[in-house]
């Protein structure tokens, strides 16, 4: 079957499963039925009634019933998975920990369990618990010591250049942010847009594919299209199809710029020496480099792709980290000259990468 990609597929979760081929998918964020088992209906103080998740898609009759369905689903998502693939899978503590059991006995590795703290939770009407103020979504990798995507700078880069923690405070998702046919909430749980937006970030980079097995309106799908990644969406409920298809269709499909959507994300681009820059005539021996944009610390380029600043000689990463006494690399660090102004030798591997590319665009 070829891959049905930047497509929603009308059917059960398992069947959709099932029926794609083996080892094919990127990433899965999944945001399965919670199995609340709510008796019955729940009232404010106000005596209005509260719009709870009572959905057919939610109930289940036992406990062993929920996790032969969790089973179930998951072997199926982990045969579509790459070995170098991760899952995300969303819960409460009605559900989580049964999903976290049912990983590991599967043989997926957990890498993470992140706490969404919601900043704008539901109260406890009845004030006989705690308000549930989080949900926790588990991350895992299909196959332990495999190499998985983790894009920690870009992480680090929507936290303010810190490394980002496990706690995500991020509002529920209200008001226009909301999808709503005639007044009333699309879907019972629909989540942020801001909540996708760093898992996709995190654990994909721009072309992958990412799948949701519970697609309701279609929050991964519209995360991914702005970010320039590819989704399926499986959902068994076509009006929350339809809903998904117009929503999706609705945001316009921006042009891809590596610069835009790479920023943060380990590239798997062609190395580039730094003595290639010597060999196309990019830079020459004899010429200075500069250790810093407005630094007098200079080195001189060496015949055999080495610099000599002083007495120490060496790669442009071994002599940066010598002089920074720290881990160094040397192509964010290293400036030449051209027509007075300094600029980062890095800028000269971008344009022999994007000439091989135009030379061998399926480099």
């Amino acid at each position: 079957m070829r891959l049905p990609i930047n497509t929603i597929l009308l059917g059960d979760a398992i069947e959709s499963l099932n029926s794609l081929p083996e080892n094919s998918v990127d990433l899965i964020f999944a945001d399965p039925p919670y199995n609340l088992q709510l008796e019955k209906d729940l009232w404010r103080p106000n005596m209005t009634k509260v719009d709870a998740v009572d959905d057919d898609w939610d109930q289940f009759n036992s406990f062993e019933e929920y996790d032969q369905f969790t089973i179930a689903w998951l072997t199926a998502a982990r045969r579509v998975l790459k070995d170098t693939g991760t899952i995300w899978v969303i819960g409460s503590y009605h559900n989580i920990y049964r999903v976290g059991t049912i990983l590991q006995d599967l043989g997926y590795w957990i890498l993470n369990d992140i706490l969404w703290i919601k900043t704008n939770p539901m109260p406890n009407f009845r004030g006989v618990r705690f308000a549930n103020a989080h949900e926790t979504l588990i991350w895992a990798q299909k196959k332990k010591g495999e190499k998985y995507t983790f894009n920690h700078h870009a992480m680090k880069g929507l936290n303010d250049d810190k490394q980002m923690r496990s706690d995500w405070v991020i509002p529920l998702c209200t008001g226009k942010d909301r999808i709503k046919v005639n007044g009333k909430k699309a879907h019972a749980t629909q989540k942020p847009e801001s909540l996708l937006y760093r898992v996709i970030s995190s654990s994909s980079k721009p072309g992958d594919i990412v799948l949701d097995p519970f697609f309701g309106s279609g929050t991964t799908g519209a995360v991914a299209r702005k970010m320039h990644r590819n989704w399926i969406g499986i959902e068994r409920d076509e009006s929350y199809v339809k809903i998904a298809r117009a929503r999706i269709d609705a945001i316009p499909q921006t042009d891809y710029d590596e610069d835009v959507y790479l920023a943060g994300v380990k590239k798997t681009e062609p190395r580039i020496p730094f003595g290639m820059l010597l060999e196309n005539g990019s830079l020459n021996p004899g010429e200075r480099l500069w250790f810093g944009e407005r630094s007098n610390i200079h080195a001189t380029i060496l015949a055999n792709g080495h610099i000599q600043s002083g007495e120490n000689v060496g790669s442009i990463h071994k002599l940066g980290k010598d002089l920074k006494n720290a881990p160094c690399n040397g192509w964010d660090h290293w400036y030449y000259e051209k027509n007075g102004e300094r600029k980062k030798i890095d800028e000269l591997r971008k344009e022999i990468r994007r000439e091989m590319k135009r030379i061998l665009p399926s480099s």
